[in-house]
C-alpha cells in the first residue's frame, strides 16, 4: 500500500486510535489507551498486512518525541524540588530498596525457573527505564531487544495495575505511591499519575531517574557475585 509507505501514515493511524481510546475513556473508566492503542495499530498491520517497517518511517518520529517527553516530567520535580528535598530520606530509601529488590527478585525467579545468567540478565534490570535498560542487559550478557519489550510491558502493566493494587493494599499516601510507580514503571507509569496529582508525578519522575542510576549502579555487584 502505497498510503502505508508515507511517514504521515505512521504517525496519522497513532494519534488517531489514541485520541479515540481517550475519548473512550472519558466515557469508561475501564479503557486503558496505551494498551488499547498498541493492540489496535498490531492488529490492523496484521489484518491489512503493513509491513513494519512501513509503519515505522512515521512511528520513528514519535518514538524521537519520548526524549523531550521525558525531558518534560523534568517540570513537576523543579516545582516541587523544595517538598521532595524535605522528605529526601523516605523516597531515598523507597527507591533503593525497590531498585534492589526489583533486580534480586527477577534474576531469581529466572534461576530457580531453570532459566540461564542471560535470560536473568534481560529481565533483571527492566525497572528501569528503556535506554538504560538495554545496555545494562547488553553489558552483562541479556537480549537487549527482548529487555526493552519487557520493560515496555513492564511500565504498561503497572500504569495499568500500579495504583489500583497500591489502594487495594491500604496504601492512600501519595508519595508512597509516586515512590513505587516511577521506581517499577518508569516513564509510562509516571505520567499514569501526573494525571492524579502533580506531587505524585513529580516524586514519580524523580524516582525513575533514581532508578536508572540505582539499577547501574547495583548491576555491578550482582554480577560479581554470580548472577
Amino acid at each position: 500500500m502505497s498510503i502505508a509507505a508515507d511517514p504521515l501514515f505512521g504517525i496519522a493511524v497513532t494519534v488517531i486510535v489514541y485520541a479515540l481510546f481517550l475519548w473512550l475513556q472519558s466515557r469508561r473508566s475501564w479503557v486503558q489507551p496505551l494498551l488499547m492503542t498498541s493492540a489496535m495499530i498490531m492488529l490492523m498491520l496484521v489484518v491489512l498486512r503493513i509491513p513494519v517497517s512501513d509503519y515505522q518511517k512515521g512511528g520513528s518520529w514519535l518514538s524521537f518525541l519520548l526524549g523531550p517527553a521525558t525531558i518534560a516530567l523534568g517540570v513537576p520535580i523543579y516545582k516541587n524540588a523544595e517538598r521532595i528535598r524535605r522528605s529526601w530520606r523516605p523516597i531515598l530509601g523507597g527507591i533503593t530498596i525497590g531498585a534492589l529488590s526489583g533486580l534480586l527478585s527477577s534474576g531469581l525467579i529466572v534461576l530457580w525457573m531453570g532459566g540461564t545468567s542471560d535470560m536473568a540478565w534481560t529481565l533483571m534490570p527492566k525497572s528501569a527505564t528503556t535506554p538504560i535498560s538495554m545496555e545494562v542487559s547488553r553489558l552483562y550478557g541479556g537480549y537487549p531487544e527482548l529487555t526493552a519489550v519487557l520493560t515496555v510491558l513492564t511500565g504498561l502493566a503497572g500504569s495499568i495495575m500500579g495504583p489500583p493494587l497500591l489502594r487495594l493494599c491500604g496504601i492512600r499516601d501519595e508519595t508512597a505511591i509516586g515512590v513505587a510507580i516511577g521506581t517499577t514503571s518508569h516513564g509510562i507509569g509516571t505520567a499514569r499519575v501526573l494525571k492524579d496529582s502533580e506531587w505524585m508525578g513529580a516524586v514519580s519522575g524523580f524516582s525513575m531517574g533514581l532508578t536508572g542510576i540505582w539499577v547501574s549502579v547495583l548491576a555491578l555487584p550482582l554480577h560479581l557475585l554470580g548472577f
